[in-house]
């Protein structure tokens, strides 16, 4: 069974032959839940911007991206983001509501590892290994604001969190996986495109004129749904040790923190009687 150019191993092909119902009505349910969250954030950000005072901006920086793959140790995957967000604004409240869209690179990596060479008994040390998902982020969600010094605010924030997946690059181990199958696979079937998760953080405000401020924020970022599901598999060859091993089925969820810094602009809608 071919999937996406990539040939599934035995077992696998089995798995997703008798999971293709399954494997529909979890994309069509994704579906759903894309347009239901896409109309939803549309009809806040327009709200927002339309009916009140409000601030807006754009922001961006460092992305530390964590996954666990259930028996090999992932390391730190270290890439960016960048972030268009819109805010309520009123000087005489601390609460905001707010919403926000943005390209944000997660994944895992692997570096410093030994493998063995297939061709010799010794061991060889590749390249670092990144694998990385590339999602568009919508994010809706509540602040509150405290007075730090002057002019100068900190904040929390809070949201809930909608991400699609434009792409990965799991196709550059399409070859490996052929022979040592342990990295995620490059399919349709294995790879969600719609998750959810939360988004929580803190940050500062620093006014640096009338309408407009600059933005240092630290969010963490975890998924409360999978990335990627694929099924057990036994007997795959070990590249570390050269010895076999069973595959546990993996569950991959993204974890993020970011670094974040952005300006703010205000927009100020005044009533005259």
């Amino acid at each position: 069974m071919i999937v996406d150019s990539v040939v599934l191993p035995l077992e696998w092909q089995n798995h997703a032959i008798n999971d293709q119902n399954a494997y529909l009505a979890v994309k069509h349910n994704s579906l759903y839940m894309k347009k239901c969250f896409l109309l939803i954030f549309g009809l806040f950000a327009v709200t927002l911007g339309m009916s009140q005072s409000s601030a807006f901006g754009l922001k961006g920086g460092l992305t530390i991206g964590l996954q666990e793959w259930g028996g090999f140790e992932q390391d730190p995957l270290l890439k960016y983001h960048g972030i268009a967000f819109i805010e309520s604004y009123n000087p005489d409240e601390p609460f905001a509501v707010f919403a926000q869209a943005g390209f944000h690179r997660k994944g895992s990596a692997i570096r410093n590892r030994n493998y063995r060479d297939p061709n010799s008994t010794g061991f060889v040390r590749p390249p670092a290994r990144e694998f990385i998902f590339n999602n568009l982020s919508l994010t809706l969600g509540a602040k509150q604001k405290f007075l730090l010094s002057g002019n100068t605010q900190w904040y929390w924030l809070l949201g809930v969190r909608g991400d699609y997946t434009l792409d990965t690059n799991l196709d550059e181990y399409n070859e490996i996986n052929m022979f040592y199958p342990i990295y995620p696979l490059d399919s349709d079937i294995f790879i969600r495109d719609f998750n959810y998760g939360i988004t929580f953080g803190a940050g500062l405000d620093l006014p640096v004129a009338d309408l407009m401020g600059i933005l240092l924020e630290f969010s963490v970022n975890p998924d409360l749904s999978y990335q990627y599901v694929q099924p057990a598999i036994g007997n795959v060859v070990d590249p570390y040790t050269g010895g076999t091993r069973t595959i546990n089925e993996r569950r991959i969820r993204n974890l993020t923190f970011e670094v974040t810094l952005g300006f703010r602009f205000l927009r100020l809608v005044e009533y005259i009687d």
